[in-house]
């Protein structure tokens, strides 16, 4: 596979932690931490910086890894007052990392093991860290299973993922980037994960005196879990963690006795940010939540979150808040940064010491193996932190999986390799109105399976679907599409759905975002093009289902079009059905919410209609009738267009001075002077 990517802490009066199923170890009780711990940093070259909750690179353990015991009077300290060996190798690796002694390794280089998706086992008091910037762990993981005292440095784990498998699913995808089972006082730090298989990080099975801190997940579906057993026992923080395009379980927190969250940024989250579940006494404070669904999520009449002093941004949903938990300053010393300097400090701070993620202008993505990625969304992911455009080129295969081009993607292109676009199927089937297993359901933002948040962005050549079985499950809406970023190019691209197939929104900008529809396929029967957006339509297929009926058989258009927006317009385009004759609307005028402020408008010109479209072509919905708002035809031909020159009554036309302001220039030229039609 050739995936490449590029405090000291004052213990207050901390309750003495005790594990039974943990084997007893001997620890080095006369060593100074604090001086082992310096002398780490100091061979791997970290920086000096520091925030206003101490240094960037501790010396020493950190929230409750740092919580005293009888056996670990210090806390947590790895594998200081040891030897240290220096390890190339799965095999040595694995040898050190099994030793019954105290042991600092350090691992340099690329670590790949002869089994790829497996995971090394690491025994008590070891501190593993990264000797360089270079130092990773490809295609493998760590294990911690009945042991104490570990501590995990500056090591990228990558790309354990199994192409296709992005649900995590497959009997050979169940491996973590580190798996903490049944262990006491764990501190990972400043590692990065991404692309891997089962759960970046899973805590789990009671384990206790954990600390997060400073590390930088990306790009993953499962994230961060913490749990798998009924007692609430678990004492965990996370600290200073970026998370960047994880969709969900950042963290997904089941029965922590004092789960302590604080600084943490969490951007780009599509179903879910961080999840109190069971009975979880969780304090999230000084964190932000931006581009997401559902940030914090109390999910059970136990599970309570107190939630402070954090920032949202852009987020729809839940950000909920129980109130007071339990007080994290008596457990330990921390002094949180001001929530206003999180993004700045992690991403300048967050991670290892190597060198800042670098993307290439052109990647590729393949389910064989032999891409740049093997999904969609991680190329996307790594896209959205670039700081210049970059082409997605995706090698033929069906990719099921959940895509959000985020904002800051800006000049992204996604286009399938062969130029055809059915070889080249992006897929999944979640449907607005399913229920989430927290509680609600999807809506229209948490349903589509890609969504294009990012200005500038170009589809070419590939099938987007939702595959949501409206025959087994019931009519809801699912989208395939939704965009909301100004300046969205669709060309050769084919949407298929039923009901809500595409939408169009209008963005949060002072006019109204803009797509350009060329040479494309729309299939769909429920107002499966909608939105509020401006949208051209050209030179395409709009192609309604047969839903059986014989007077009904849905409607294609449900604009809803805001303020300074131009609505649809479909233009030099063909709607085809095997519907019954008469039986499929043009369109109808959607009001969300009953809101009067929008002014719904579609055009149809230049255009052949099929016999499936009847007279009336426009339909009222929901108490807006669609004579009150603008539903225009114009020198339509085919057996479902109105007679030309004749007057007929639910077929209004443009006038010629009407249809000189119903162009594709007109809704889209603006005063940027966009014209995508001129690639």
């Amino acid at each position: 596979m050739r995936l490449t990517t590029t405090r000291a802490a004052a213990v207050l009066g901390a309750p003495v932690l005790a594990l039974t199923l943990l084997a007893p170890a001997a620890h080095a009780t006369d060593v100074d931490p604090a001086a082992a711990g310096a002398t780490v940093l100091d061979r791997i070259g970290a920086p000096t910086t520091t925030t206003a909750d101490g240094p960037v690179w501790s010396p020493v353990a950190t929230g409750f890894a740092a919580t005293p015991t009888d056996d670990l009077p210090h806390g947590t300290t790895g594998g200081a007052g040891g030897d240290a060996v220096t390890v190339r190798d799965a095999a040595a690796l694995a040898d050190a990392a099994a030793s019954d002694d105290p042991l600092t390794i350090y691992v340099k280089g690329t670590i790949e093991p002869a089994e790829f998706g497996s995971m090394i086992d690491v025994a008590s008091d070891k501190t593993i860290v990264g000797l360089a910037s270079d130092a990773e762990l490809v295609g493998v993981g760590l294990r911690l299973d009945h042991v104490q005292n570990v501590v995990v440095r500056n090591l990228r784990f990558r790309d354990s993922y199994v192409p296709g498998d992005w649900d995590g699913k497959s009997a050979e995808n169940d491996n973590d980037g580190i798996r903490v089972d049944t262990s006491s006082h764990v501190w990972i730090d400043h590692n990065e994960l991404t692309r891997l298989g089962d759960g970046l990080i899973d805590v789990r099975k009671d384990s206790t005196a954990v600390t997060l801190s400073w590390n930088y997940l990306h790009d993953h579906n499962k994230t961060v879990g913490v749990g798998w057993t009924d007692n609430v026992v678990t004492e965990i923080t996370m600290h200073h963690n970026r998370f960047s395009n994880t969709y969900q379980r950042n963290a997904s927190i089941d029965n922590v006795a004092a789960g302590h969250l604080y600084n943490n940024w969490f951007d780009g989250q599509a179903q879910y940010g961080t999840m109190s579940r069971g009975a979880s006494q969780l304090v999230v404070e000084s964190s932000v939540y931006s581009n997401g669904e559902d940030a914090i999520v109390a999910k059970d009449p136990a599970s309570k979150v107190d939630s402070r002093d954090n920032r949202f941004t852009t987020i729809r949903g839940r950000k909920d808040d129980t109130g007071p938990t339990f007080d994290p300053a008596a457990r330990y010393a921390y002094a949180p940064d001001d929530v206003a300097d999180v993004v700045r400090i992690l991403t300048a701070d967050a991670g290892t010491l190597g060198a800042p993620e670098k993307v290439r202008r052109t990647v590729t993505v393949a389910l064989d193996g032999t891409g740049d990625y093997a999904s969609i969304g991680a190329a996307v992911g790594a896209a959205s932190r670039s700081s210049h455009p970059v082409e997605i080129v995706v090698e033929p295969g069906v990719y099921r999986e959940v895509v959000r081009v985020w904002p800051g993607a800006d000049g992204v292109t996604i286009r399938g390799a062969t130029g055809d676009p059915e070889d080249v199927v992006l897929t999944y089937d979640l449907a607005a109105g399913q229920a989430k297993f927290y509680g609600g359901t999807f809506g229209h933002t948490g349903s589509p399976v890609l969504s294009v948040l990012a200005e500038d962005v170009t589809l070419r050549d590939l099938t987007v679907e939702n595959a949501y079985d409206e025959a087994a499950n019931g009519g809801s809406q699912a989208l395939a599409l939704r965009t909301s970023g100004d300046r969205t190019v669709l060309d050769d691209v084919r949407l298929l759905g039923n009901q809500d197939t595409y939408l169009a929104d209008p963005g949060s900008g002072d006019t109204a975002s803009r797509t350009y529809v060329t040479g494309s396929y729309i299939e769909g029967d429920v107002d499966f093009v909608y939105g509020g957006g401006t949208l051209v339509v050209e030179d395409s297929e709009i192609r309604s289902l047969d839903r059986g009926s014989g007077t009904n058989n849905g409607y294609v258009a449900a604009p809803a079009t805001v303020p300074g927006g131009k609505g649809f317009l479909f233009t030099h385009t063909r709607f085809t059905s095997d519907a019954a004759a008469g039986t499929v609307f043009l369109g109808r005028p959607w009001h969300p919410s009953s809101n009067p402020l929008v002014d719904p408008s579609v055009v149809v010109r230049d255009s052949w209609l099929g016999a499936h479209v009847g007279t009336p072509a426009w339909s009222d919905m929901s108490g807006w009738s669609w004579r009150d708002d603008f539903m225009r035809e114009f020198r339509n031909a085919g057996p479902g267009a109105a007679p030309a020159g004749q007057v007929v009554d639910g077929r209004p036309q443009l006038t010629d001075d009407e249809a000189a302001a119903h162009t594709r220039e007109a809704y889209l030229t603006g005063d940027d002077g966009w014209r995508p039609w001129r690639r």
